[in-house]
């Protein structure tokens, strides 16, 4: 195998810009988590003096647990509102974060296929079938690799959708317990 410093060195160039660029994307989902969190915190102040306010000015105690009743359901929505933009900033700089290794995987594997090619085109004479039984070896663990990739994606987007399905049956469950406490 030829060692080649210009190659090396602009290979690791490539990966160092890739970590960086995965870095980045990372840093940008933690700051859209941190302004959740701050814009749910501001929130939360405001809406206490409120709740307290409201509270304390319930004359009797039937009015003091009809108001404690009417902010259930607010409350609720805005959790669930909450953990959907959790989940969406979550899903999404998972997803940028996947399609960037994937495409750095497969530019990785591209240039050990051509290493490789490269290589046993040079093989000495008579090396033929052993050249051609390394061939058949790469080629597998190219398809087998490629598989558990496929395979790999497919659990995740399964687990996605699971979890999103289990979320919205929870909140309809809860929505719905809500609305017979309501009733009562």
């Amino acid at each position: 195998m030829n060692f080649n410093a210009e190659q090396f060195a602009a290979a690791s160039k490539a990966n160092l810009d890739a970590v960086a660029g995965l870095s980045q994307t990372a840093f940008a989902g933690f700051e859209r988590v941190v302004e959740l969190n701050l814009a749910a915190g501001k929130a939360a102040v405001s809406e206490s003096f409120a709740t307290a306010q409201t509270l304390l000015n319930a004359k009797n105690p039937q009015e003091l647990l009809a108001a404690q009743a009417a902010l259930v359901q607010p409350a609720f929505e805005k959790s669930v509102s909450y953990s959907r933009h959790l989940y969406d900033i979550a899903s999404s700089t998972g997803a940028e974060l996947g399609k960037a290794v994937e495409a750095k995987v497969a530019e990785s594997q591209a240039a050990v296929k051509s290493v490789v090619e490269a290589n046993l085109k040079n093989a000495p004479a008579g090396s033929d079938a052993a050249v051609s039984a390394f061939k058949t070896a790469y080629e597998a663990s190219q398809t087998a690799a490629e598989t558990l990739q496929k395979v790999a994606k497919q659990a995740a987007e399964t687990a996605q959708a699971n979890l999103k399905a289990a979320s919205a049956q929870a909140e309809a469950a809860v929505k719905s317990t809500l609305k017979a406490a309501k009733a009562k």
